[in-house]
């Protein structure tokens, strides 16, 4: 039985603007693009399969904890699945729109 390769990506991805999910937004989260690109090539997401997120705790020191990053594992056209995440806060102060990265890629 064949089983899927999983790839680490680790580089960013730009969404389509107007493409995200509004529902999700409504409720303060991050919507999962429903088109980007990436390396130059566009995919669409046709599903969503699951999402969540991760925590950190405070900067200051507070011992309180914060999301720092919404995971989306998304099926997309061209044939394939990916997990894509959003920073809530951009890594670099020089470009504050690298907020969507693609993590990994199954073929």
């Amino acid at each position: 039985m064949d089983h899927p390769s999983r790839q680490f990506i680790g580089e960013e991805v730009r969404p389509q603007p107007g493409s995200f999910a509004a529902t999700a937004m409504a409720r303060g989260q991050p919507g999962v693009p429903q088109a980007f690109t990436w390396r130059g090539e566009s995919f669409r997401v046709v599903e969503l399969l699951r999402q969540w997120a991760s925590t950190g705790p405070c900067s200051h020191g507070s011992g309180e904890r914060y999301v720092r990053r919404h995971w989306f594992e998304v099926r997309v056209a061209p044939d394939g699945i990916m997990t894509l995440y959003c920073d809530r806060q951009a890594r670099d102060r020089r470009h504050p729109k690298a907020r969507w990265w693609l993590y990994c890629r199954e073929e």
